[in-house]
């Protein structure tokens, strides 16, 4: 079974709920790893207004135009 993304929405600080095509529901908090983040171009996404503004593509959640992404199973069991 391919799982894809169905749905995305962003809950408050750094969460973001997803909906997965098996059904399966994650919320996933993003603070920790970027406050880890050493690549500026994944830093810069501790600004809220960057971060808020994500797309679902093909099943998966990117930020501009893929610059930051997550493989899907690693969101679907709640690691990032």
């Amino acid at each position: 079974m391919v799982i894809s993304i169905h749905k995305a929405e962003y809950l408050r600080g750094y969460k973001v709920r997803f909906l997965f095509s098996d059904g399966i529901e994650q919320t996933i908090d993003f603070k920790g790893f970027l406050d880890k983040a050493k690549n500026p171009m994944t830093k810069k996404y501790l600004d809220k207004k960057l971060f808020k503004n994500f797309t679902i593509e093909y099943g998966d959640i990117v930020w501009n135009d893929y610059e930051m992404c997550f493989p899907i199973w690693d969101l679907h069991e709640g690691k990032i």
